[in-house]
């Protein structure tokens, strides 16, 4: 099975946003009064390393699952859109909510994405992989 050209987009993004969490966890001491990302998935008062390394670290096996077409990847996927967009519609209500709203949107267009390509998972799992 021939895996779809958005499947890989997003899996890349994915990656490409894991590492700069991991450096930047590491190498940037975050500024207090900007929103991070232990406040965009809704723990402000969580320390915002940790909270960096941990989402990178989930996001490399969301990528691993995903861009290999595993079903368990596909459920990954929409389990982690649906969550986090679900987290950025409650906090749109905070004092800054232009970060949220387009965290909100992004994680419905993948949901909506990875819904469309289903069959591409499915196939890949009748097939053994």
């Amino acid at each position: 099975m021939k895996r779809p050209i958005g499947v890989t987009l997003i899996s890349y993004f994915y990656l490409f946003g894991a590492v700069v969490l991991i450096l930047t966890a590491i190498f940037f001491d975050a500024d207090p009064h900007t929103i991070g990302i232990a406040e965009r998935f809704g723990l402000p008062h969580a320390p915002e390393r940790l909270v960096r390394v941990l989402v990178a670290f989930l996001s490399l096996v969301l990528v691993y699952g995903y861009i290999r077409l595993t079903i368990w990847g596909y459920w990954f996927m929409i389990a982690y859109s649906v969550s986090f967009g679900c987290i950025s519609a409650l906090l749109i209500s905070t004092s800054s909510p232009q970060p949220f709203l387009g965290n909100m949107i992004f994680s419905l267009v993948i949901l909506m994405y990875t819904l469309y390509v289903r069959n591409s998972f499915l196939q890949s799992f009748k097939q053994g992989r």
